[in-house]
């Protein structure tokens, strides 16, 4: 993809914005603010992007309930990470383990990987090192960085809408930075993506002499699927036979 056609995606959610609460209602510094937000959403380089993830991380952090240093949760974790290693092409990681029944785990382009205690009560060690590992591979494969660009992309868009006067979605553009977040956890990966970032931890924990077993499994126990983890397109079924024929075919 062009480099002016990723600017355009990245820029839609102003303009479907802007087209729904009417230009007219605007004026002309407002117009400007949000002409130059939107090439910067479009234009976010590295270190913005892992700027943003470190204040979204941080705010998803003080949201939740952090596993303590003593925890069970934390020294099993630990002991994935030794495994893992600390750093995600020269980013350093931060893992923390958050205390709630969800199932889940993500990974922040700023090297921030957190792993929900439902999902380390579902899996075993091994299909937790083949979750963080695909998570990982989502933020060395520039997937993370796209994701917050549209994120910021959107949050210019509902500057936008309150910038219209209307009341409802102004006091939403107030949590900027926690609507950040939660659009980046709960990205919604391309199929491609999510494929590519299999392979890679695949890839990975070959590399680290981890058995990628484990990532197989991974999706058995998920079935069919979970909206903020793992996404079901393609269906779990179809990534576990992805993962296990690359296994067959790394014993020939």
């Amino acid at each position: 993809m062009k480099k002016h056609q990723k600017t355009l995606l990245v820029a839609l959610p102003l303009v479907a914005a802007m087209s729904l609460v009417g230009c007219k209602s605007m004026n002309a510094d407002d117009l400007t603010s949000l002409g130059m937000k939107s090439l910067k959403a479009a234009t976010l380089s590295d270190n913005d992007v892992k700027s943003l993830s470190a204040q979204s991380c941080a705010q998803m952090d003080a949201e939740s309930k952090i596993a303590p240093a003593n925890s069970a949760y934390t020294k099993r974790l630990n002991k994935i990470a030794k495994t893992l290693g600390n750093n995600i092409n020269g980013t350093p990681i931060s893992y923390k383990v958050y205390l709630t029944k969800d199932v889940n785990a993500w990974a922040m382009a700023n090297g921030c990987v957190r792993v929900y205690s439902g999902l380390m009560d579902m899996m075993t060690d091994n299909e937790i090192e083949g979750v963080v590992g695909h998570e990982i591979g989502h933020v060395a494969l520039g997937h993370s960085k796209k994701a917050m660009q549209v994120a910021y992309a959107t949050e210019i868009a509902r500057d936008a809408a309150a910038a219209s006067g209307n009341a409802a979605v102004a006091s939403i553009s107030k949590s900027q930075l926690g609507a950040l977040a939660a659009a980046v956890v709960n990205s919604q990966f391309s199929q491609s993506q999510e494929k590519d970032a299999d392979n890679y931890s695949f890839d990975f924990l070959v590399q680290k002499n981890i058995n990628p077993a484990g990532l197989a499994t991974a999706f058995d126990k998920l079935g069919g699927g979970n909206a903020s983890l793992l996404s079901s397109h393609p269906s779990s079924a179809d990534r576990a036979k992805n993962i296990r024929t690359k296994l067959a075919d790394l014993k020939k």
